[in-house]
């Protein structure tokens, strides 16, 4: 047993403060909150925490680790004026580019980015056409090695190679779920990694393919992770060839349940958020992807039932893209403050419950002990009705000080417990070597 011993426990959603208290962890639980744990469990371990601030972990519910080498990228890119052509000039280019390696280290640079800036959890949604069978098991050895607890998916389309590509796409994700499956009854490993069954959006997948996915989720007991209405092409695609709002169209094909996850969303219909909200499924909000991408800014967060915050690849500091999203709703002349937005932010724990079965996002007895430790000098009070603004106004990544996984700190003092010059000296040559791929494919 460990007792981290007088910390300030601080939780998002419901908000709330305690100082001094103690922690008490045995394994990968949290078994008590409370004073004087120490004098309760004598023969514990425990840390003297000097009063920092620990909250659950955060979770980003929805990013593409296969971007992770595209940072300052020098491969020609031609001018790119709206959010298709930059997807065919750029990012559709990228995932073809991929290979193990490639894939390995953007997996490696992207959990301990994660995890610097406060993560114990990411959602991802991978894409690599020209790799796709294993690939999801090349990011999930990425995702233990680093100790970043990690779902994801195979980003299944048409868009390249038709109905084989799709159908391959597809099967990697069975074949994950089952790995997954199988890892978690020998036990061999700790229960870090899951999976989702992955679609990019609706316009890059046939009816044919609806149909596949709808028996991937019947076969591995997964939910739908999908991109939908992220750009206005993708309704208006809709419309023309199937004459159906987008999420109406996916649950057709029983797509849409507790466990799917609709990442963006800007441009669904009221019918859609209707179904959404009905069906009990999840919208990730990616506010500094949307700006980035020009695509506009998403109307519905008021009328969304379970909202989440993602990065859609743009890094996983949360605590950054909490501010991104509350100013930019401000700036759209929203009427939501901080706490929603640290609300969303707090669901992400929400979606580990719903996939992995377990308690998180709560520090109490029984939650699973992924936490975040930050160090803050707090120049006002720092009170549950005022921790959300504290967030948005103050606290960021730069006060992450450790991070723990499972009840293993994989993060502590701002160290990791592993060499991390040499895998970002070989993720450089990495993506290089990718670079000039995606010039060869121009």
């Amino acid at each position: 047993m460990l007792i981290l011993k007088n910390v300030t426990a601080v939780q998002l959603h419901p908000a709330s403060v305690r100082e001094g208290v103690d922690i008490a962890i045995d394994k990968d639980a949290i078994v008590e909150v409370g004073n004087a744990l120490t004098q309760r469990y004598p023969q514990a371990q425990w840390k003297e925490m000097h009063g920092r601030i620990v909250m659950p972990g955060l979770v980003c519910a929805h990013n593409h680790f296969y971007s992770g080498l595209s940072r300052g990228i020098q491969a020609n890119i031609a001018p790119s004026p709206d959010f298709i052509s930059t997807l065919k000039n750029l990012w559709w280019r990228l995932d073809r580019a991929l290979d193990e390696e490639s894939l390995y280290y953007s997996g490696l640079i992207c959990s301990m980015e994660a995890i610097k800036s406060g993560c114990s959890a990411v959602i991802d949604h991978h894409a690599s056409p020209g790799y796709i069978q294993g690939s999801l098991s090349t990011l999930r050895s990425a995702f233990i090695k680093v100790g970043l607890r990690a779902m994801t998916c195979f980003e299944t389309t048409d868009r390249n190679e038709g109905i084989n590509e799709l159908q391959a796409g597809v099967e990697e994700n069975i074949r994950f779920a089952r790995q997954i499956d199988h890892a978690r009854e020998t036990g061999n490993e700790p229960y870090l990694v899951e999976a989702h069954i992955g679609a990019h959006a609706p316009f890059t997948v046939s009816d044919a393919g609806l149909k596949m996915l709808r028996e991937a989720i019947n076969a591995t007991g997964r939910g739908l992770h999908i991109h939908a209405a992220e750009d206005s092409y993708d309704v208006s695609h809709s419309h023309h060839l199937y004459g159906k709002d987008l999420l109406v169209r996916l649950a057709e094909y029983g797509l849409i349940d507790s466990k799917t996850l609709v990442a963006h969303g800007l441009y669904l219909s009221a019918e859609d958020i209707a179904l959404l909200n009905q069906q009990d499924a999840f919208l990730v909000h990616n506010a500094r992807s949307n700006m980035n991408n020009h695509v506009g800014y998403n109307p519905h967060l008021t009328h969304i039932r379970n909202l989440a915050l993602g990065t859609d690849g743009i890094g996983s500091d949360m605590l950054e893209e909490m501010k991104f999203a509350f100013f930019k709703h401000r700036d759209a002349g929203g009427p939501l403050w901080p706490d929603s937005f640290a609300k969303a932010l707090a669901n992400g724990n929400e979606l580990l419950h719903r996939n992995f079965g377990e308690n998180f996002g709560q520090l109490q007895a029984g939650y699973k002990a992924d936490l975040t430790f930050l160090d803050y000098s707090s120049p006002t009070p720092l009170i549950a009705e005022n921790v959300a603004g504290h967030i948005a106004f103050g606290l960021g990544s730069g006060s992450v000080h450790s991070v723990m996984v499972n009840g293993v700190m994989v993060y502590e003092d701002r160290q990791f417990t592993f060499d991390t010059d040499s895998i970002y000296a070989q993720a450089r040559k990495a993506a290089a070597s990718m670079w000039r791929r995606m010039d060869a494919l121009a």
